[in-house]
């Protein structure tokens, strides 16, 4: 019996489940918010709020601990330097889980996992003033879908295979 085990196994092994909780952390930490499986998301909040907590506390071990975990020189320094600072007054819950209902393919409960940062206000420019000095990109060719029609007409075209006659062949004769 597992009387006070306090570890989600989640089916897999140790090494399997700290490589994906790591993995999944910095997919968070990269991306603000991530949607993953209701058990998943409750234990991959565990490791991004310890993770915030070293990067609150800003010494070379608590950079060195969550290198540990992260394995990313540039996130790490993301969260030490952007992220972490935005929770300075906040004492814990960094991160939350919110439901999103069954999945449909297996029925899994889903959820969203977001940290709870200021959300960065987008600038609008606006109308009638263009920018200057910065020269227009050209926009990539946009693909055409096939439309279905072409594939009939193709099948018209081609010929019909001749049948086949049971018996003696003939020649033809020029």
């Amino acid at each position: 019996m597992r009387h006070a085990k306090r570890v989600k196994k989640l089916g897999r092994t140790k090494e399997h489940r700290k490589a994906m909780l790591a993995n999944m952390a910095a997919s968070l930490l990269a991306n603000i918010q991530i949607r993953t499986t209701l058990v998943k998301a409750k234990e991959v909040k565990k490791v991004v709020e310890k993770l915030i907590t070293l990067g609150k506390r800003g010494d070379l071990h608590a950079r060195r601990l969550a290198y540990d975990v992260i394995r990313d020189r540039k996130l790490v320094k993301k969260l030490f330097d952007e992220i972490a600072p935005e929770f300075t007054n906040r004492t814990g819950g960094y991160s939350r889980v919110l439901k999103l209902g069954r999945r449909k393919g297996d029925g899994a409960h889903v959820a969203v996992v977001e940290l709870l940062m200021k959300k960065p206000v987008a600038v609008e420019k606006e109308k009638g003033k263009k920018e200057k000095g910065k020269a227009k990109e050209p926009e990539a060719p946009v693909k055409k879908p096939k439309e279905k029609k072409e594939k009939k007409e193709k099948k018209e075209e081609k010929p019909k295979a001749k049948p086949k006659t049971k018996g003696k062949k003939k020649k033809d004769e020029d």
